[in-house]
Parts: structure tokens; C-alpha cells; sequence
């Protein structure tokens, strides 16, 4: 390790260890209307810390990648007549909080250190998240409504993807919700080199509300099954063996797994932040296109956003916001699919009015690229994979997220040698 990385861990520790004296430092009063706050001694060890800053660091890397970053016009916060960050203050807003959802909103030591992340040190973050929900949450009620679940789960997607719909996790967990690729199958989310459906705001909400549901079915709480859809049910069932058989997720949580025994909390406090937000003077980030009213038009032909921009003038980052599923910007057609832009609503007259022109004009740019656009490949279907010039069996293997002797094995290669233009057969894990 060099000087320099030397330097910034010790920097770390040095951060993380002040943070944690003014809120960990001394025994926090907890008010004793919680029966569970007095029987359970609250961890106050560097696991939170560790936990906090893990999952603030991601937050805040979606936040700052949203493609509507750059839109935002921050309101400055009021101070004037906020709300005091005290314990009595959050111990009144929370149990009403807590009176009027099915979730157990307790308020404890571990809370108090995720809601001064939401209404001290990102206030400018939180801001945006406002905004973001003017936007989704909407969408999310509805769903939500459809299914008699608790509206509150409209939060969830804050902590899963600061409600970037273009999330995307370093183990591949994708989108609004965040569903790595195998539990996206299960629920009908497809993926193929085009288009993934878990980036489609509509599609994996619906998807999220039916694994939740079924979530709910095994555990019936619905604190554990946020637990569930973040570390799987396997480490919920193991974690209430572990702890001797209880069914609380405060009893179970020093059994979860670290980002587990974070993101309960962290949810309960992005919950309260946005409920509450308004009386510490924080209010949405002003974002115009959230205003704008759109319309769906139906793609009949392939067509990239490159002919929508330049021929009805709408913006890139709008197109990619309003139409996030498409990888490469390209809307194909597919036997048996049906594809869909979203567009302002006068740009969709337009589509609508001119298309076959348009149409023209995307069959030239993709007759002059032809060489250059990837060819259709559906997850985990068999591909076949002509070797070009300068690749090797590791840059096949990168590109579908496969082993190199997985691919000689499909392929009976004994050796790495391959040559230009054979046939390489492939099942990929990732496009």
C-alpha cells in the first residue's frame, strides 16, 4: 500500500471515530413507551459506523449518477422555523409515524444516527430524493394500492437506488428496485443485449410488489421482509434460528449480515426524513421535467433516440430518464415484444405525425453502422459468438460474464487458441 492510500485510511478512521463520539459516545435516553427499546441493549460498536458509511457511500454515488443530477435547482433550507434534532422531538413524530403504518417504526439509538444522515449532513440529498418522488411515488402508490400493501414501501426504493432508475450495483442488482438478474426472471423482468427490463420503472415495480408479497406470506412481518428482499430469506430464516427463535427484526438483527443490519434502519429513517421533512425545513429540489406531461408511442421499426433527438428535440439525458430499460439507446423489434417510448406529449404528437420519416432516417444510420451494432442476445439463452480480430477466449468470456472454461467446455476446446471468424458458443450472464 502506498503513502498516499496510507494516509486516507488513517483519515478514515479518524472521520469515522469522531462521527461516532457525539451520538455513540454516551448511553442515548430512549423514551420507555417501547417495551422492545428497554429489553434490547442497542449495539454502539464501529458495525454501525462501518455499515452507515457503506450504504451512504453507495447512496450517494446513485444520487450523483441520476440523470437528472444536473437538472436540480436546490431550495435553500429553512432554519428559521424548523424542528430541533432532539430525542423527544424524534421519539413524537416517530411513534406517530408508527401508530398509522403496519411496519414497527421503533426509534433507538442506531435510527437516530441514519436520520442526522437525512436532516443534518444531507439535507441536499434528501432534497432531491423529494423531488425524485413527486415523480415515482405516484407510480409506486398505485401499484402498491393494487396489492392492499402498506404505502410506505414507496420508500424502499430511496435506499435501494436513491430512486435512480438506472441503478446499477457492483454485484449487478439493477434498477428502482434492484433486482439481480435471476429474481428479475422469476417475476417476468427480461433482459436481453437491448433492453432490461429491471431498469423499467413500471415493469419492476410491479415485480417488486409480487416478491414482497410472497416475502410477506412466509414471514408476516413486514419489517422482516424488508430484511428478506435485501439479503434473501435464506439469512432471515438463519438469523431467527440463530437467535434462539424470535421473529422481531430489532431481536434478530446482530444475526443479519452487515448491510442487512444497516438497511432496516437506514429505511426507517429515509421513511420519517420523507414524511417529516418539511418541518426541518427541507423541502423537494426544483426539477422542471417532472412537471412535463408525456404520452407512450409504440416502435414498429428499430430505432435509436439519436432520430428523436435530432428530428423532434428532445434532450439526450430526458430520453434516457423517460426510457431507462433501452442499454444502447436503441428501441429494437422483436418477434412477439412490443416496445414503447415515453416522450413529452407534443414531442409524441410529433412521433406520431412524422414517423415513417423517421423511420427512413433510423434504416440509413443503422445500414451506415451495421458492423458496429451488437447483435440481439437474449440471458442465459445459447448465443453464438463470432470471434473477431484481437479477441481472445478472456474477452469473450468478459463480455458475457462467463468463466473461460466454461467456454471450453459448451465449445470441446482443449486449448485457448481460436481463430478469426469460428463460432463460439455461449450462454451469457450478463450483456
Amino acid at each position: 500500500m502506498d503513502s498516499k492510500a496510507i494516509k486516507m485510511r488513517v483519515l478514515f478512521l479518524v472521520f469515522a471515530s469522531v462521527l461516532s463520539m457525539p451520538i455513540f459516545g454516551q448511553r442515548m435516553q430512549v423514551g420507555s413507551s417501547s417495551a422492545l427499546s428497554d429489553s434490547i441493549e442497542w449495539p454502539t460498536t464501529d458495525l454501525d459506523s462501518a455499515a452507515l458509511y457503506n450504504l451512504d457511500q453507495r447512496l450517494a454515488r446513485l444520487d450523483s449518477d441520476h440523470l437528472m443530477f444536473a437538472f436540480q435547482n436546490l431550495p435553500e433550507v429553512d432554519t428559521g422555523s424548523s424542528l430541533p434534532l432532539t430525542d423527544s422531538v424524534f421519539e413524537h413524530y416517530m411513534s406517530e409515524l408508527d401508530a398509522r403504518t403496519p411496519f414497527e417504526m421503533a426509534y433507538n439509538p442506531v435510527v437516530k444516527r441514519y436520520l442526522e444522515r437525512y436532516l443534518k449532513y444531507g439535507t441536499a440529498r434528501l432534497s432531491r430524493m423529494m423531488a425524485h418522488g413527486q415523480y415515482y411515488f405516484p407510480m409506486f402508490e398505485e401499484h402498491l394500492d393494487k396489492y392492499d400493501m402498506p404505502l410506505e414501501i414507496k420508500y424502499l426504493a430511496v435506499v435501494e437506488s436513491a430512486l435512480n432508475p438506472k441503478a446499477r450495483s457492483y454485484v449487478g442488482a439493477t434498477g428502482l428496485w434492484q433486482f439481480m438478474y435471476g429474481t428479475g426472471k422469476l417475476y417476468d423482468l427480461k433482459v436481453n443485449s437491448y433492453v432490461d427490463d429491471r431498469n423499467d420503472p413500471l415493469k419492476s415495480t410491479e415485480a417488486a410488489c409480487q416478491y414482497m408479497l410472497k416475502m410477506y406470506d412466509v414471514f408476516e412481518d413486514w419489517n422482516l421482509v424488508l430484511a428478506a428482499y435485501n439479503s434473501g430469506p435464506g439469512n432471515v430464516r438463519k438469523a431467527i434460528r440463530r437467535s434462539g427463535g424470535k421473529t422481531s427484526y430489532w431481536e434478530i438483527r446482530p444475526f443479519l449480515p452487515r448491510e442487512t443490519s444497516a438497511y432496516v434502519p437506514l429505511f426507517i429513517a429515509a421513511t420519517y426524513a420523507m414524511e417529516y421533512g418539511h418541518l426541518y425545513g427541507i423541502g423537494p429540489a426544483d426539477i422542471q421535467v417532472y412537471y412535463m406531461e408525456t404520452d407512450t408511442v409504440r416502435i414498429t421499426k428499430q430505432l435509436h433516440f439519436k432520430q428523436v433527438q435530432e428530428e423532434l428535440g428532445v434532450d439526450e439525458a430526458l430520453m434516457e430518464f423517460l426510457n431507462p430499460q433501452y442499454k444502447y439507446k436503441i428501441v429494437p423489434v422483436i418477434s412477439g415484444q412490443n416496445y414503447f417510448l415515453s416522450l413529452p406529449k407534443s414531442a409524441a404528437n410529433h412521433f406520431r405525425m412524422n414517423q415513417d420519416s423517421i423511420y427512413k432516417i433510423a434504416d440509413t444510420y443503422f445500414e451506415a453502422r451495421a458492423s458496429n451494432i451488437p447483435d440481439l442476445t437474449q440471458m442465459n439463452e445459447r448465443t453464438v459468438h463470432r470471434v473477431k480480430s484481437g479477441e481472445t477466449l478472456g474477452h469473450i468470456a468478459g463480455k458475457y460474464g462467463v468463466r473461460v472454461s466454461e467456454i471450453k467446455r459448451w465449445n470441446g476446446l482443449r486449448s485457448d487458441i481460436i481463430q478469426i471468424g469460428q463460432r463460439i458458443i455461449v450462454y451469457p450472464r450478463r450483456l
